[in-house]
């Protein structure tokens, strides 16, 4: 009879309740790691297959190389921002005679050939460099945003896929055991020993966990075929088999929240990189104050002519040739309406970019915070079910079954109490994961992933644009 308890436990479970993961766990941004309190607790190492799987994913990103591009275009863009400004070649006439139109007739008359050079005002060329390369610096720190993107979404999905693949364990075992169930039945049935609304009931059950079967292997599917967005098509195409977890090793993350304070987490939270691109935007408008402060300073410019005279002069001598060198200088009179405006506006930008990481510091603290409340209160029912809940069910489903042997109890009850008690243990199973989900997401925030990945270089650029090409 205990076979059939087994198996008739799963037709009530709440497993197909979890199929739309992906629509509601990664809209919510929840990814997750793990718990200590289960003794069989699958810790993986540093080379576990979920890290090799990221950073196969890291090396294959197309937008990590995106953002390297587009950094080292910013900087060749703060060279050529930094440097003067190209010479202007002047060639003309001047002292022409119009009645004769001779250039060999006044002596006033010359061929004039002349450079005209520009200079930035005060030190603006070396500030357009600075605020090039603290702008390329932000979006090289982009990369790390992305790589932190990418390690939450799949460990996501690897530990929705390890609980499914703990529930498909699950129901096939007690699929087999309900077969088993129903051809005890039916021998018990074709001599006269069970009802026939308890062989009915069997073959129900085991069409239903067919039922949740075939929903289980939908939602696997999906799950690697999302996947595919980091690792690519030909991943799905190689067949690969992933025996994935629902519980990960969070050395790191323990050992960051044991650190930290209760409530304010702002000293690991500005190692996030998201944080410092908001330093590195701070930076950028503190250099941008000071580029509008030189315009306070006179603008210079040099020019220098050389005049080829063919006439000759009152005596009658060969005209020597003339030589004209000037120097411009616009001076800034008027500010009002000007430079004071663009300083005072470059000022408001750096208040705008140090408030707008006061927000993002401001929101991210209280999501550590509101994670930890629900790290605590999982931590808290995981204890309840494992201390509490699973004994006392158990219990009730040894006395259903005694009752039932002794006639005391109906087969419904013994359906019941069996299929509350596997119930139970698939909810252990989703706060695990769900636990490991908040876990992640603490990863995430804290910086408790551990992964690493060769950084984007000149030559991966080249390679991609020379197989773009073909």
């Amino acid at each position: 009879m205990k076979p059939g308890l087994l198996a008739l436990a799963v037709s009530a479970s709440t497993m197909v309740a979890t199929p739309l993961f992906a629509a509601s766990h990664l809209e919510g941004n929840k990814v997750g790691q793990s718990l200590n309190v289960a003794a069989t607790s699958e810790f993986l190492t540093r080379t576990d297959p979920l890290t090799r799987l990221i950073e196969q994913a890291l090396n294959n990103d197309a937008s990590r190389r995106q953002f390297f591009a587009q950094s080292q275009a910013m900087r060749e863009t703060g060279i050529a921002s930094s440097t003067l400004m190209d010479p202007k070649l002047k060639v003309g006439f001047g002292g022409l005679p119009v009645d004769s139109l001779r250039f060999d007739e006044d002596p006033m008359t010359n061929i004039s050939v002349g450079l005209m050079q520009q200079f930035e005002r005060g030190d603006t060329l070396n500030l357009q460099k600075k605020k090039a390369n603290q702008q390329a610096d932000g979006i090289a720190l982009r990369i790390a945003a992305r790589e932190l993107e990418i390690a939450n979404s799949m460990t996501l999905f690897w530990l929705e896929l390890g609980y499914q693949q703990k529930a498909e364990q699950v129901l096939r075992e007690n699929r087999r055991l309900m077969k088993e169930m129903e051809n005890f039945l039916q021998t018990n049935y074709s001599i006269g020993k069970n009802e026939a609304q308890d062989l009915l009931n069997a073959q129900l059950q085991v069409s239903k966990l067919d039922e949740k079967l075939q929903a289980n292997a939908q939602v696997q599917r999906r799950i690697i075929s999302q996947l595919s967005e980091w690792l690519g098509a030909d991943w799905i195409a190689s067949g690969q088999h992933i025996q994935a977890s629902n519980q990960l090793n969070w050395t790191l993350l323990d050992s960051k929240l044991q650190n930290a304070s209760s409530t304010q987490h702002y000293s690991l939270l500005n190692l996030h990189p998201m944080v410092k691109i908001a330093d590195s935007a701070i930076s950028v408008s503190q250099t941008q104050v000071e580029i509008a402060e030189q315009a306070y300073t006179p603008q210079f410019g040099v020019e220098v002519m050389y005049g080829y005279r063919q006439a000759n002069n009152m005596k009658g001598e060969p005209a020597s040739d003339l030589v004209s060198a000037f120097v411009t200088m616009d001076i800034p009179l008027f500010t009002g309406n000007r430079q004071d405006r663009n300083h005072a506006a470059a000022q408001y930008q750096v208040g705008a970019a140090k408030s707008q990481k006061d927000v993002l510091l401001a929101q991210m603290n209280a999501k550590v915070n509101a994670l930890l409340v629900d790290k605590s209160n999982l931590e808290q029912r995981l204890q309840r079910y494992q201390n509490t809940l699973l004994e006392q069910s158990r219990a009730r489903t040894k006395a259903v079954e005694r009752g039932y042997q002794n006639n005391t109890a109906q087969f419904n009850d013994v359906i019941n109490a069996a299929s509350d008690e596997l119930s139970l243990e698939l909810e252990q199973q989703r706060l695990i994961t769900d636990l490991n989900i908040v876990k992640s997401n603490l990863a995430a925030l804290l910086g408790g992933f551990e992964y690493s990945a060769v950084s984007p270089d000149a030559s991966t650029l080249t390679n991609n644009q020379n197989s773009s090409a073909r």
